[in-house]
């Protein structure tokens, strides 16, 4: 064979010699790192190497050490060889971030050692060390943020205080101006006071300007300080002058008087001087300037007022940044073209300067302000009392919307470092309630996914064990049960991310649906049969006549299919419904059939059917006569006796008829009640029953006669006597044995209105068969005490439904408009009576029928007296006639005469023999007519004759 490294015919190198016995005994040889890396170069297998060299990184080897075990480390192994390679990227970037912190550390410090420290500059400084990435955090930087943020904090105090010096140089001048408005001697006593106060301003100002940051707060600060400490010495000296000149011209009437108006016409007044007003000159006017080009000047106006609008606006809307740059623009605009505006001008840019410098300090103020109620709410999260402490998610929501107020303030004004320290401190102290409940929320979310997934596995098991258990023992219902009490521990096991939820869902509804397989099939063969029972029932109502036998066996074959295979409830009500729909129309239709027969109308119905009709015609047409000529046929109907049928043979006399007693057990006793369906068994047997109906009865029914004996004998046979199982009272002493037992609480006469004529019901034909036999045992006829009396008149036959419920609509009908119409003359007659009384017209007067009982023949013809003479009353007698009557009808009087209607009544229980105003009110009312006519009387009059005349 040719040798596999053979040499090439082209080269002259030499042949290679084998290499001798001894060279793989070098391969063994240790590596010189091993003794620095603990063996690592000459571990068996990767994962050793990794850990022997995790122990050498915990010596802490230098960068070179690193370095060198690295080279050789990434050639053979690119794994374990990652821990030293990030060990020393972690080098490099720690020895970055050094020298990063190094230079921003030489920057903090030469802010701070500078006189003057601009804010701006150390905002600046924070935000562009976090930017390059400067470890803030971390010593000497957090030292030195802390130290600006302490020194930015009392640079923004001093400000803050300047305003407040302003503020007060202010009010003290106000102070000095009302003391000069007042007499001298009182600003003489507040002279002390005010001196305290003054000195007390200006010390404050000095303790101001002398403190070691005053030289670094913003240059607008110093003046304002200044001009303020100026005026108000300028104010204070001129006050004390003049108060001195005051003092010395109360002592001496030779003294000049003070310049101050109200303390000189004092003075003036104490020596007994006229007064003399103040000699004002005039003001120099102003030397003229300079003739200025009207165009020149035009220009300049234009500009400047253009920028002062724009600065009033932003100070109205109250915009803090917009504020300060309008004014920076308007003060620019100024400098350019000051000398070419007017003095009015000039003024107004003044003024606006100043409200914009006023509303910037209010704003930083309300900030700041607006910032210490959040630093305070903050750190009122973890003091809130016991038992109120706010859970996790209300920690999160409420740190969340405090953080998003921070922002909106920042907005508004300059921020305010030192308060947002203690502000975020605050904040991240609160946030490990809120750290800790998502610990909570996790472990629990884990848990529950646990839970869900051993409930999966249960369910799997279950379905191959019991359940097929359950399917073929045919327990259809525990199999149901079972699988609910698996959906509920499913539906309990706790919350889970959607995600998560998601994953776990698709394996849950699978194990169910496999679990479920069984019962889902033998629905559908249940569902199938109870279709076949549907298509029954349909068929069996369909049939021409129903059999209540079928329908119950048809039922109970219902119920055993129901109690086999459970379904869902909807769907099993919608299928009961279904089966029971047919059978339900079949009974109603036989229960209609019953009814029509049933409902057939006598001669007499028809007759008060036909009087209804006629009396709601009457009272549609609004006649009284009508109506009551209608109602009083109407109740002739009512109490008419029924006619014979045409062609019916006439009835004879309920006493001598004798029914069979084959036709007295055949009576039905009991009407037929319409069979109902149901579930339960007893409505298909109330169908029996009413199927039990005799022919002879149903045949009688459909003729509508009383069914009777066809001919009467005439001698009736005595019924065998009934057994005596108790008689009443026959232990008494001297009680008569051998007579019949008569009625508990007598016999009821023959005339009453309760008494049954001759034979009890038999005359209507219900009980015929009952008549011979009440003969037999001794009725009312012949009994004492009932000789002599008439026998009351046979009653008419009950009335049909129809009939009944025609009748009274009618008369209900009848005697509402009976009532209308009443009503609509009682207005009529009214309204005659009181126009007669305004017009003093007697032959307006109504007549005494429409007046009505309550008004005799004789008192009307007293009123009609009293309006044919002129009117002889006066006022306070209508007034007081009118108050009787209002008694008299006891309708309520009006407010104002409440107490004259009092005292009135009063006077009536004085008067014992008088008779009573309820007795004289037709007497009054002539009065009254008597009386000329108001419209206020009349409105009360007419109240009064409501009701007095339907009394």
């Amino acid at each position: 064979m040719f040798s596999l490294f053979s040499r090439s015919k082209m080269s002259d190198a030499p042949e290679v010699t084998p290499a001798p016995a001894s060279a793989p005994a070098k391969l063994h040889e240790p590596h010189p790192l091993d003794a620095l890396t603990g063996g690592a170069f000459s571990a068996a297998t990767s994962g050793e190497r990794a850990a022997r060299i995790r122990e050498w990184l915990a010596t802490q080897p230098t960068p070179e050490q690193l370095q060198e075990v690295f080279k050789e480390l990434s050639a053979r192994d690119k794994g374990a060889a990652r821990a030293v390679r990030e060990r020393l990227d972690e080098i490099r970037r720690a020895k970055a971030q050094e020298a990063i912190a190094a230079e921003w550390a030489d920057k903090a410090q030469a802010l701070l050692a500078a006189p003057k420290l601009n804010i701006a500059d150390a905002l600046a400084w924070q935000r562009d060390a976090a930017k390059a990435g400067a470890p803030l955090s971390r010593e000497p930087l957090a030292t030195l943020k802390t130290q600006l943020a302490e020194r930015v904090k009392v640079i923004e105090d001093l400000q803050h205080r300047v305003q407040v010096q302003r503020e007060a140089a202010v009010l003290l001048a106000q102070r000095i101006e009302v003391l000069s408005t007042k007499p001298w001697r009182d600003a003489q006593a507040a002279l002390e006071q005010l001196r305290a106060d003054v000195a007390r301003w200006q010390a404050q100002a000095e303790e101001l300007t002398g403190d070691a940051s005053w030289a670094s707060v913003e240059a607008r600060f110093p003046p304002l300080l200044e001009t303020s400490r100026t005026q108000l010495l300028a104010v204070w000296d001129a006050f004390q002058a003049a108060l001195a000149q005051a003092v010395a011209a109360a002592e001496d009437a030779q003294a000049p008087l003070p310049p101050v108006p109200v303390w000189a016409e004092e003075l003036r007044a104490a020596r007994g001087l006229p007064s003399e007003a103040a000699a004002r000159p005039e003001r120099a006017a102003k030397p003229q300037t300079a003739q200025i080009a009207p165009e020149l000047r035009e220009k300049a106006e234009q500009a400047v007022r253009s920028a002062l609008a724009a600065l009033e606006q932003a100070t109205a809307e109250g915009q803090g940044k917009a504020t300060s740059a309008a004014a920076a623009a308007l003060r620019a605009t100024l400098k350019e073209h000051g000398k070419h505006i007017g003095a009015a001008l000039e003024q107004q840019v003044h003024q606006a300067l100043v409200a914009a410098g006023e509303l910037e300090g209010w704003q930083r103020w309300s900030a700041d302000q607006l910032r210490e109620e959040l630093v305070a709410k903050a750190e009122a999260l973890l003091q809130r009392p016991e038992g109120q402490a706010l859970g996790g998610r209300k920690m999160q929501e409420t740190l969340r919307q405090l953080r998003e107020q921070w922002k909106q303030a920042d907005q508004g004004g300059a921020p305010n470092h030192a308060l947002w320290k203690r502000f975020d401190e605050a904040c991240n102290a609160a946030h490990k309630v809120v750290e800790e409940w998502l610990d909570k929320v996790r472990a629990e979310a884990a848990q529950h996914r646990a839970q869900r997934e051993a409930l999966i596995e249960e369910l799997k098991t279950w379905a191959q064990t019991q359940a097929q258990a359950l399917a073929a023992a045919g327990d259809w219902k525990g199999l149901q049960r079972a699988l609910h009490q698996f959906a509920e521990r499913w539906r309990d096991a706790g919350h889970l991310a959607e995600k998560v939820f998601a994953e776990l869902q698709p394996l849950w509804k699978q194990a169910m649906a496999e679990a479920s397989a069984p019962l889902e099939a033998a629905q559908k063969e249940s569902l199938a049969r109870r279709h076949a029972l549907i298509e029954e029932a349909q068929a069996l109502a369909s049939a021409p006549s129903l059999r209540i036998d079928a329908v119950r066996a048809l039922q109970q074959r219902w119920q055993t299919e129901a109690q086999a295979v459970p379904l869902d409830r909807k769907l099993e009500q919608k299928l009961w419904e279904s089966f029971r729909q047919p059978l339900d129309e079949a009974f109603q239709r036989k229960s209609a059939e019953r009814s029509k027969a049933e409902a057939a109308l006598s001669a007499r119905d028809r007759a008060v059917i036909d009087a209804a009709r006629a009396l709601e015609a009457a009272s549609a047409s609004g006649d009284a006569q009508q109506i009551r000529a209608a109602m009083a046929a109407l109740d002739a109907a009512l109490h008419a006796s029924a006619a014979p049928e045409p062609g019916a043979a006439p009835a004879a006399p309920a006493a001598a008829a004798q029914p069979t007693p084959g036709a007295a057990e055949s009576e039905p006793n009991q009407p037929l009640a319409p069979a109902e369906s149901a579930q339960a068994a007893p409505e298909g047997e109330a169908k029996s029953v009413a199927e039990a109906t005799p022919a002879a009865a149903a045949e009688a029914a459909a003729e509508g006669t009383e069914p009777q004996h066809a001919a009467p004998a005439t001698t009736p046979a005595k019924p065998a006597p009934r057994p005596v199982i108790a008689v009443r009272g026959d232990d008494r002493p001297g009680v008569q044995k051998n007579l019949p037992a008569t009625h508990p609480h007598g016999a009821r006469p023959a005339g009453r209105r309760d008494a049954r004529p001759e034979g009890g019901r038999a005359a209507f034909g219900r009980d015929a068969g009952r008549a011979g036999e009440r003969a037999g045992r001794g009725g009312y006829e012949g009994r004492a005490g009932y000789e002599g009396r008439e026998e009351r008149a046979e009653r008419a036959p009950r009335l049909g439904d129809t009939a009944f419920r025609a009748q009274r609509e009618a008369l209900e009908r009848a005697q509402l408009a009976l009532k209308k119409l009443a009503a609509q003359a009682h207005g009529e007659v009214l309204t005659h009576l009181l126009t007669a009384w305004e017009k003093r017209d007697p032959a307006l007067v109504p007549a005494a029928q429409e007046l009505g009982a309550r008004v005799s023949a004789a008192q009307r013809n007293a009123w009609v007296q009293a309006l044919s003479a002129a009117p002889t009353a006066s006022a306070a007698d209508a007034e007081q006639t009118l108050l009787r009557l209002e008694i008299a009808a006891e309708v309520p009087t009006p407010a104002e005469q409440l107490s004259a209607r009092r005292l009135l009544q009063l006077q009536l229980l004085t008067r014992r023999h008088d008779p009573a105003p309820a007795q004289t009110w037709a007497q009054d009312m002539a009065k009254l007519l008597a009386a000329p006519y108001d419209a206020a009387q009349a409105r009360r009059l007419q109240n009064v004759l409501k009701v007095l005349l339907r009394k």
